[in-house]
């Protein structure tokens, strides 16, 4: 038996090879996003009192608004420096992507904005280096979206949800129909000719 066939029929290509070069393309990309969050949070780990001055502007507003915050920047930094580092290893392992894509994501954007302030540089090159660093932070947050959207090649929870409502509702139907079938008056007159004598 021939396999599916995905696109135009003159230049379709059979959906297992999609499916094979998209898990590699899974196996290679992963590793390759996480690399920049495990380095970033291993660093701030180790080090929070370099990364801590940059990130007071955008860490105090936050930690006097949310108590479960620790009070110190640095505590902050460190924190979120472990977020990436697990998250990263979990990224680059394939182990629950999409939650650690997304758990990647709400740290970079703190740490965007607190470490990539070009709005605030006077020197015109040091406004052009931050802006660079601060719109490749925000594709990298792109490509954790995407992989935090991303199924593996198989139905999402919603779609499989809503394809099971779709069986009930068609299986309720038929089951409807043929009660109607049953107990209908064509087949209460043909159960009366049964029982009448011939």
């Amino acid at each position: 038996m021939l396999p599916p066939l995905v696109g135009n029929p003159a230049n379709a290509v059979p959906t297992d090879t999609l499916e094979r070069a998209m898990s590699l393309l899974r196996v290679l990309g992963r590793p390759m996003l996480a690399s920049m969050f495990l380095t970033g949070g291993l660093n701030s780990v180790r080090n929070p009192k370099e990364v801590a001055p940059v990130a007071e502007p955008v860490v105090q507003p936050v930690t006097d608004r949310v108590s479960a915050l620790p009070d110190r920047t640095e505590q902050v930094v460190r924190l979120n420096g472990a977020v990436q580092v697990v998250a990263g290893l979990m990224l680059a392992t394939g182990r629950m992507p999409r939650p650690a894509a997304l758990a990647i994501a709400a740290t970079l954007v703190p740490t965007t904005l607190a470490g990539h302030r070009f709005w605030e540089a006077e020197d015109p090159s040091e406004r052009a280096e931050q802006r660079i660093h601060f719109f490749k932070n925000m594709s990298m947050l792109g490509g954790l979206l995407i992989a935090a959207d991303d199924t593996g090649a198989r139905p999402s929870v919603v779609w499989r949800g809503s394809h099971a409502a779709r069986g009930l509702r068609r299986d309720a139907g038929l089951v409807r129909r043929s009660v109607r079938a049953a107990t209908g008056p064509a087949a209460v007159a043909g159960r009366v000719r049964a029982k009448l004598p011939v």
